[in-house]
């Protein structure tokens, strides 16, 4: 498949992500939240496509840098409604875009994109979903330099990011099952410590490179 063609339909998804962040963000009922979850949640889902088409890692850089420079601007520039506000004390658009195109330097030349679609998956399904469950159901709260957080969505971020690693590490052969089950509950409660301390939105930069690291290096010690 011609590299116009892969990027074509990476683009067409990022395209989708775009519309549906824009119904959410012009209904009348409006949720600023849950339009930012979106973008965050379905944005990552990306790499997915990078890696099943095989996109070259020179492609993810370049995009991280491109998109990581519309963020810094963002914070002064209403570049990006719906995600950014302008003054926002949160660089977490930034770490967003940047982190990407570390895990893809680091792991594409490696011919190991499961550990950078990892490390993406549970910034963006773990972290969105936390911080969806923490705002609807989180009863029961603790306080981390300053920020509140709930034990609902700590639990959250730790279930869903041991299920990806479950799930991405399982399909690529790691094994025996207890080991793989080591491995996913310690990435869990790894990434759930991360995102508790996310100070200007740093959690988008601590968590997919803390979980994706932590999960390379024991499959590198043990397997």
């Amino acid at each position: 498949m011609a590299l116009g063609v892969k990027l074509a339909i990476a683009a067409a998804w990022l395209g989708l992500v775009g519309l549906v962040a824009l119904y959410l963000d012009q209904r009348p009922q409006r949720q600023t939240e849950l339009t930012r979850k979106a973008v965050h949640i379905g944005t990552g889902n990306v790499i997915l496509i990078a890696w099943a088409l095989d996109i070259p890692a020179w492609v993810g850089i370049a995009a991280s840098l491109f998109f990581g420079c519309v963020a810094l601007l963002s914070y002064a520039l209403p570049l990006l409604p719906g995600i950014n506000s302008v003054g926002r004390r949160s660089f977490g658009t930034f770490f967003y875009a940047v982190t990407i195109g570390i895990l893809v330097a680091c792991f594409w030349p490696r011919s190991q994109p499961q550990f950078a679609a990892l490390g993406i998956l549970i910034m963006t399904w773990g972290d969105g979903l936390a911080g969806l469950v923490g705002r609807a159901w989180g009863r029961h709260g603790y306080e981390l330099a300053g920020m509140t957080k709930s034990w609902e969505g700590s639990l959250t971020m730790a279930v869903v990011s041991s299920g990806i690693t479950l799930l991405l590490l399982g399909g690529t052969g790691v094994g025996p099952g207890v080991l793989l089950l080591g491995i996913a509950i310690s990435v869990g409660i790894v990434a759930a410590l991360l995102e508790s301390f996310s100070p200007w939105g740093i959690d988008n930069l601590t968590v997919p490179l803390g979980t994706a690291g932590l999960a390379w290096l024991i499959c590198e010690r043990l397997l």
